[in-house]
C-alpha cells in the first residue's frame, strides 16, 4: 500500500498539480469566508463546498466543468435549506435525507455532471447535520457556499487552469445500459437508499448525535462502483482507511486539540493527501479524510478518543448497511458487470481495427485515434470491475488467475491496436491486400467472443514483416488466447463470481 501511494506513476505531475491547486483553492475560499465575517461553521461549510467543487467536477472539457461548477449552488442551496429547516423534525429530516441519497445516486445515469451534482447535494445535507445547522444560520451558510464555489472556480478556471494546455480528456464510458430496474444506476439508487436507511436507523441507536457518519459511510462506499464485488471491496477499504486515520489522529490531531495554526497546517496536509492519493488508493484517501474530520472536530472543541471510537463504530455500521444492500437488494453481480464491460471493450477493438484498416486503404475520413482513447477507458473500466477478483484477500486462486489472464490479454490487444494506429498514421504506409483478410478474421473473432459461440479461434501461422500485418496478427493471437478464460464453464465467460 505504501508503494502504491509513493511510487505510483504521475504522468505530467497531474496528481501533484491537482492536489496543490486544491490546497490553494480551498485555502483561499476559507480566507474569503473569514474576511466576510463568517463564523467557524460558515468557514467549514465554505471549505467543504470549495473541496467538492475542485474534487468532484470531472466533465471531459473545461467548458463542461465550468457549467457543472456553476450548477453546484443551484442544487446545494435548496438542499441546505431543507436540511436546516427540518432540524427540529427528525422523521421528516431522515426521510428527506434518504430521498437525497436516492436522487443523488440515480443522477449518475446522466454521466459526470449528474454524479457531481448528486455528490454535492448529499454532502450539503451531510454538512448541515455535521454542524447541527438551524434556520437562523441559513443566510450565512448560503453566502459561504456561493463565495467558496466562486473562489474555487476563479482558481480552477482562471488562476491555474492547467487543463487548457492538455489534450482533451477521453470521454468517460457511458454507464451500462438497460431500462427500469435493469439499469445499473437505478438498481444502485434503490440499494443505496436501502443501505442508508439501515445505517440511519442503526446509527441513531449507536449515537443520537453522530448517526450521520453511518449514512455518509454507506453513501461513499457506493460512489464509483457498479457491482456487488466492487462495493464490498470498497467497503473494506473504507473501514481500513478509517482505522488507520483514527490511529494517526490519536498521534497527531488529539495532541494539537484545535490550536489554530497547527490545525490549519494539518488541514492543508490532509487536503493535499486526499487529492493526491484519490486516484491510486481509496484506503489512503480515507485515511486523510478521517484525519481531516478529526482536525475539524478539534477546531470545534469536541475532539477526544471517545469521539474517534464512535466514528469507527458508525463507519462499521455504514459499511454493514452497504454490504447488506448489495447482497440482498437487487444485486448487481460482478459476473454480469464484468462480462458487459469486456464485450464493450472487444467491440471497440474491432472498431479500432476497422478504422485503422480504412485509413491504410486511403480513406481521408477514417480516424482511429478517438477509438483508441475509448478502448483505453473501457479496459480501465474492466480493470476496476475485476478488482474484487484479483484482490489479495480473494480466496479463489483459479478465478483470480483467470481474471489476471483476461486483463493481460486485453492489454495485449490495446498494445497491438496502438501499434497498428501508429502505422496507419504514417502517410507513406500503403494498403496490403492481406489486411482485409486479417481484419475480417479479427471481426469474426470478436463476434465469436461477444456472442459466446464455441467455434475455435486459430492463431495466425505466418509472421509477416510488414508492420500493420504484424500488429493485426498479434491482435489475432491475443483474441484467440482470450477464448479460453472467457469461455471457462463456471457460469460466466470470465468467472462465476
Amino acid at each position: 500500500m505504501l508503494k502504491r501511494m509513493f511510487v505510483a506513476p504521475d504522468p505530467g505531475r497531474a496528481r501533484l498539480r491537482f492536489a496543490a491547486r486544491a490546497v490553494l483553492g480551498i485555502g483561499l475560499a476559507v480566507v474569503v469566508c473569514g474576511l466576510a465575517g463568517h463564523s467557524l461553521p460558515g468557514a467549514v461549510t465554505g471549505g467543504l463546498a470549495a473541496l467538492l467543487a475542485l474534487f468532484t467536477v470531472a466533465d471531459p472539457t473545461v467548458r463542461g466543468q465550468a457549467v457543472t461548477t456553476a450548477l453546484l449552488p443551484v442544487v446545494g442551496v435548496p438542499v441546505l435549506a431543507a436540511a436546516a429547516g427540518l432540524h427540529a423534525h427528525p422523521v421528516a429530516r431522515d426521510l428527506t435525507f434518504l430521498a437525497v441519497v436516492c436522487a443523488g445516486v440515480y443522477a449518475r445515469r446522466w454521466g459526470p455532471r449528474g454524479h457531481s451534482l448528486g455528490v454535492f447535494a448529499f454532502m450539503t445535507f451531510f454538512v448541515a447535520q455535521f454542524l447541527h445547522a438551524v434556520p437562523d444560520q441559513l443566510p450565512e451558510l448560503y453566502a459561504a457556499v456561493l463565495l467558496s464555489v466562486l473562489t474555487a472556480a476563479a482558481v480552477r478556471f482562471g488562476l491555474w487552469c492547467y487543463e487548457r494546455r492538455l489534450s482533451p480528456a477521453a470521454p468517460v464510458p457511458a454507464p451500462l445500459g438497460g431500462t427500469g430496474l435493469a439499469r445499473v444506476t437505478t438498481r444502485q439508487a434503490v440499494q443505496a437508499t436501502a443501505g442508508a436507511g439501515f445505517a440511519l436507523v442503526v446509527g441513531q441507536l449507536v449515537s443520537g448525535h453522530r448517526w450521520y457518519w453511518a449514512v455518509g459511510a454507506t453513501w461513499w462506499i457506493f460512489v464509483n462502483t457498479a457491482s456487488r464485488g466492487e462495493t464490498l471491496v470498497r467497503g473494506f477499504r473504507r473501514v481500513l482507511g478509517t482505522v488507520l486515520g483514527i490511529g494517526l489522529g490519536l498521534l497527531v490531531a488529539v495532541p494539537v486539540h484545535g490550536a489554530p495554526v497547527p490545525t490549519a497546517v494539518l488541514v492543508a496536509a490532509c487536503v493535499f493527501g486526499i487529492f493526491y492519493t484519490a486516484a491510486v488508493s481509496y484506503t489512503w484517501m480515507m485515511l486523510w479524510v478521517t484525519l481531516l474530520a478529526t482536525s475539524l472536530y478539534g477546531l470545534l472543541g469536541v475532539l477526544g478518543p471517545g469521539l474517534l471510537a464512535l466514528r469507527l463504530a458508525e463507519t462499521g455500521v455504514g459499511a454493514l448497511g452497504a454490504a447488506l444492500a448489495v447482497l440482498f437488494v437487487l444485486p448487481v453481480t460482478t459476473h454480469a458487470t464484468t462480462d458487459a464491460w469486456i464485450q464493450r471493450a472487444l467491440r471497440c477493438v474491432h472498431a479500432c481495427t476497422a478504422e485503422a484498416a480504412a485509413r491504410l486503404a486511403g480513406s481521408a475520413t477514417a480516424d482511429p485515434a478517438p477509438r483508441v482513447a475509448e478502448l483505453e477507458q473501457l479496459i480501465g473500466r474492466v480493470r476496476l470491475s475485476v478488482a474484487p477478483l484479483v484482490h489479495p484477500l480473494n480466496p479463489m486462486p483459479a478465478r483470480k488467475a483467470r481474471a489476471r489472464r483476461v486483463l493481460a490479454l486485453l492489454d495485449d490487444c490495446a498494445r497491438e491496436i496502438r501499434g497498428l494506429v501508429a502505422v496507419a498514421a504514417d502517410p507513406e504506409a500503403s494498403h496490403d491486400a492481406r489486411l482485409a483478410a486479417a481484419c475480417w478474421r479479427v471481426e469474426t473473432a470478436v463476434e465469436a467472443l461477444t456472442a459466446g459461440r464455441a467455434e475455435p479461434l486459430r492463431h495466425p501461422a505466418e509472421q509477416p514483416a510488414e508492420p500493420a500485418l504484424a500488429h493485426l496478427h498479434g491482435l489475432e493471437r491475443a483474441l484467440a488466447d482470450l477464448a479460453e478464460p472467457l469461455r471457462t464453464p463456471s457460469g460466466s465467460r470470465l468467472v462465476g463470481a
